[in-house]
């Protein structure tokens, strides 16, 4: 499933238009990765969390050459699934 059968879902579910279940899901995805950006996490009861997790630095190689290579830290965005979702999927 992609963004636009998405928004056909919501907006067949929900009984709203196209646009404005686009609206609603740019919306959530904004918040989203406004939450993450500033260091929060987004919790959805019965989905699932959107958290920030750190990779320490490290080393790695160049595939082409084997040259050594120093990988910063960084930050990424993790989703830790719920128990519901969980339990939806297994049965």
């Amino acid at each position: 499933m992609n963004k636009t059968d998405l928004i056909d879902h919501i907006a067949a579910h929900a009984d709203i238009s196209k646009a404005a279940a686009g609206r609603a899901l740019d919306a959530l995805i904004g918040g989203v990765k406004g939450t993450l950006k500033k260091g929060g996490s987004v919790t959805l009861a019965g989905f699932g969390t959107f958290v920030v997790g750190k990779r320490t630095a490290r080393t790695g190689r160049n595939p082409r050459t084997g040259a050594v290579i120093n990988i910063k830290a960084t930050k990424v965005p993790k989703f830790r699934p719920g128990k519901a979702l969980k339990d939806a999927i297994d049965h």
